[in-house]
């Protein structure tokens, strides 16, 4: 395998994805970290990658030159089935600590329904975020993948109504609207 090709693999992103999920696993099942540390930081990471994957669009269009930009582009979705990844550990950890019938009671308020619906929605995207379901599923496949907002909108709701301290998840929500907005700007006027 050419060296191009070798630097082209996912393997190594994968990696370095995985690698904050395993030090919080470690972490947590020789409890170095606390229940409530270990729920925090898998949904809040899962939420960041969320919020990086749909910032890439918005920052190409920003750095149509720069490298870091077209390489977030080329591992776009890597980075969302990564936030998937976090996200459903976030929610294992969540069901495995609390009886089942404290989870159902739970699920009736907005800040954990909004939790689990987010996760269903991202459930289908992070199946077919593979070149296979590409190729199948064709123009189909980008409109699916247009629930992505959907479920930013989702996971959003769920990390400001159910943080103790809602201000980093407005601050994360903020900066992802402003990207956004401009990303529409920019559309609109057709550059």
């Amino acid at each position: 395998m050419n060296p191009e090709r070798r630097a082209s693999t996912p393997y190594l992103l994968w990696a370095l994805l995985a690698l904050p999920a395993i030090w919080l696993l470690v972490a947590y099942l020789q409890g170095g970290l606390v229940y409530g540390e270990m729920v925090h930081a898998s949904g809040e990471t899962g939420a960041r990658l969320l919020i990086l994957t749909l910032a890439v669009t918005p920052l190409r269009l920003m750095f149509p030159h720069a490298a870091w930009t077209l390489w977030l582009l080329r591992h776009r979705r890597h980075l969302g089935v990564a936030a998937f990844g976090y996200s459903l550990l976030h929610a294992l950890v969540y069901i495995q600590r609390s009886p089942v019938a404290a989870v159902v009671a739970d699920a009736r308020e907005a800040a954990m329904w909004t939790g689990w619906l987010a996760l269903l929605v991202m459930l289908p995207l992070a199946i077919t975020s593979h070149d296979w379901w590409m190729r199948r599923l064709r123009g189909a496949w980008k409109k699916l993948h247009r629930w992505a907002y959907a479920a930013a909108v989702l996971t959003a709701l769920h990390w400001v109504l159910s943080a103790f301290d809602p201000l980093p998840g407005f601050i994360h929500c903020a900066v992802l609207l402003a990207l956004q907005a401009y990303r529409v700007w920019r559309m609109r006027r057709g550059s």
